[in-house]
């Protein structure tokens, strides 16, 4: 791959359906829609865990979540295992990041030169209490996940977003006047779509609550939740906590709003990278760390192993990537794959670089793995995504085996029938060449337990970190 400059936008619960390019039938996003049109979409990427912190540690460090062993919101990355930007900056590759992180510390030697402005996890810790899992343990929180009010208007969230936008079109101005030719990695978070649901009057106004869809597999219409999500769920119901069916709809039209409004960023810094003379030989790579239930079968937020929750946009574009779309299933472990190669700088993790496998015959067969131990999960879950199949493992109950190509919204779950024993037992075979589910299981437990121990027991845990959404540095 030619040796361009590599920016890396990286937002935040993303659902991988609400993009215009992606045939969503209300979301307008038409910066991203045009970076499709000139570069390559892929159609079925997901994220290592659906949920911030593990994601992101994975993604950092190129390694599946169960190889780092960092769990949950309480486990941030502290720049070990070295990832990719430690790489980087081995080669001598100007790395810097701008935005959204969700490691432990500006302090820690994440394979950054510079952070600009980073978000980070709560007191450096982060969600402590949600470590505690055991379903006679577990703590509620006793503030409304979503945020206590949802509509229209501006939230510390849209506000940092606007700095990070600002701030990333500055450093673009500053890069070009440095007079400095090498090469430069540039990785950006946004914190939209994520909750509090609440987005500008302008974006909110683009989805009229009344042509709002109806909701998928909702409980009310006789849907029966799988016994694991409903644990998981009853931890922090959502759904159960709106006021009534309008707040419901203003929820739905709020998160379609800030994915508009995440377009509308991005939009912005194209624009800023193209006025500062760098466009033509800068590969842009976006997407997301995981997605969002938006209420389907009455779930929001992420935390499940559906793909709603677990599959994630992800486009490239650059001087020398070509156009289209490639079905090869991937994830965000092949980004931590392809930042490396694109500087043909040697870097050994669990995925592979996006251009390889753009170029190569389609494999509709390649194995992707996600993986859930963290908030509201009384045990360990895991998703198998291989060809037309997908099979999410839950230690302790039943498996779910989907059939992706004949039923793509996963209403009928065939690990009970007869006629896909085969099938089941083949993907169970495949989802154990990569990870022990019930050692990763016990081990997960294991290390929260220590953690805890670590920070003086139960009650002390409880005191430690943010109680729901992380608050953003202040501006």
């Amino acid at each position: 791959m030619a040796s361009s400059n590599l920016l890396v936008i990286m937002s935040d619960e993303h659902q991988a359906r609400a993009l215009g390019c992606a045939g969503h039938p209300l979301v307008q996003t038409p910066n991203l829609d045009a970076l499709a049109a000139r570069g390559m979409r892929f159609t079925d990427a997901y994220t290592p865990s659906p949920i911030c912190v593990p994601a992101r540690a994975s993604f950092a460090s190129g390694r599946y979540v169960h190889v780092n062993r960092l769990w949950d919101n309480a486990m941030p990355y502290t720049g070990e295992p070295r990832g990719w930007g430690h790489a980087l900056q081995g080669a001598g590759v100007p790395v810097e990041s701008i935005g959204k992180l969700h490691y432990r510390s500006d302090e820690d030697p994440a394979g950054f030169d510079v952070e600009h402005i980073p978000m980070q996890v709560a007191g450096g810790v982060g969600m402590v209490w949600a470590s505690i899992r055991h379903e006679d343990e577990r703590v509620t929180p006793s503030s409304r996940m979503l945020g206590e009010y949802i509509g229209p208007g501006h939230s510390k969230y849209t506000d940092y977003d606007t700095r990070v936008t600002e701030r990333t079109a500055q450093w673009f101005r500053e890069r070009a006047a440095s007079g400095d030719e090498r090469p430069w990695c540039l990785y950006v978070g946004l914190v939209a779509p994520h909750f509090p649901l609440v987005v500008p009057r302008e974006y909110f106004d683009l989805y009229p609550l009344d042509q709002l869809p109806d909701p998928k597999l909702h409980p009310s219409s006789g849907y029966e939740r799988h016994p694991w999500v409903e644990k998981q769920n009853a931890n922090m119901d959502s759904e159960a906590q709106f006021q009534d069916t309008q707040e419901r709809l203003r929820a739905i039209a709020a998160y379609y709003g800030l994915c508009t409004w995440l377009d509308h960023n991005i939009g912005q810094i194209i624009s800023a990278l193209d006025a500062a003379g760098l466009g033509e030989e800068t590969t842009v790579i976006y997407t997301s760390d995981h997605g969002d239930n938006v209420g389907a079968r009455g779930l929001w937020g992420k935390s499940n192993l559906y793909q709603e929750s677990v599959s994630v946009p992800l486009i490239m574009a650059g001087p020398d990537i070509a156009s289209g779309t490639c079905d090869t299933p991937v994830s965000l472990l092949d980004i931590s794959a392809t930042i490396p190669a694109h500087f043909g700088v040697d870097f050994r993790g669990d995925g592979r670089p996006l251009p390889q496998i753009a170029a190569g015959p389609a494999d509709p067969d390649r194995p992707i793995l996600s993986e859930y131990h963290a908030a509201g999960a009384v045990s360990g879950a895991f998703m198998l995504r291989k060809g037309r199949w997908k099979l999410n493992t839950y230690i302790g109950f039943a498996p779910e085996l989907f059939d992706l190509h004949a039923d793509p919204e996963e209403t009928t779950d065939l690990a009970t029938d007869p006629a896909h024993a085969e099938t089941l037992a083949m993907m169970q075979a495949e989802l154990r060449q990569i990870v022990d589910p019930e050692a990763a299981d016990a081990q997960a437990f294991a290390d929260q337990a220590e953690m805890i121990a670590r920070y003086g027991g139960r009650e002390k845990a409880l005191r430690l970190g943010a109680p729901a959404a992380t608050p953003p540095p202040e501006l």
